[in-house]
């Protein structure tokens, strides 16, 4: 393993551990002292992406996580979570045993797990990933989502710019010591 620093071959290892990625090394260059990481993992055999246009090619780590990245664009998702999220992908494909996989499998993965990540992330892969041709499509794919929630009908008073009705048990209490009507409701509850 080459120093990063001075690109001298010899190093020795100071420390190491097994992570779920692989085996973590902790190096020290021979010559300049400089200390840096390396990862160590089995190389899986080559997965083969099917295209949709019936093209091959390596599965990339890298489009996958392009893609995730733009659907969490301005999104309160990490970078730890999109990366734990993309090693569960890469996993489940290797343990899959195929050599051979279709990049629609790849994106319903994805799809999945964003789902459980981030809705909006998820909506927007979506949109690309499916390529709606019609607003309809879309809205349907929201209010999957959503699992068809509605929100509730807002109460009929009969009174313009009425205060929305609260059942009894959110009713606001008085406050003690407030001015108006809080007075006189202390004032009759200690008449009573």
């Amino acid at each position: 393993m080459r120093c990063p620093q001075c690109a001298h071959p010899h190093s020795k290892v100071t420390d190491s551990r097994e992570s779920n990625e692989g085996i973590r090394r902790r190096r020290e260059c021979l010559l300049c002292g400089h200390r840096f990481t390396t990862m160590e993992h089995c190389q899986s055999p080559t997965l083969i992406v099917l295209k949709r246009d019936g093209r091959r090619e390596d599965f990339s780590r890298e489009k996958v996580t392009s893609g995730i990245l733009r659907a969490c664009a301005r999104r309160p998702v990490t970078m730890e979570a999109i990366d734990k999220l993309v090693e569960g992908i890469e996993r489940d494909l290797n343990r899959s045993g195929k050599p051979e996989v279709p990049s629609s499998s790849i994106g319903q993965m994805v799809m999945e797990r964003l789902r459980g990540l981030d809705r909006v992330a998820y909506v927007r892969f979506a949109s690309v990933y499916r390529n709606y041709q019609d607003v309809e499509s879309f809205v349907q794919e929201a209010q999957e989502l959503l699992g068809n929630e509605q929100a509730p009908e807002p109460v009929a008073t009969g009174k313009r710019n009425a205060a929305p009705q609260l059942p009894n048990a959110q009713l606001p209490l008085p406050m003690a010591g407030s001015t108006g009507r809080g007075r006189r409701s202390k004032k009759m509850a200690e008449s009573a």
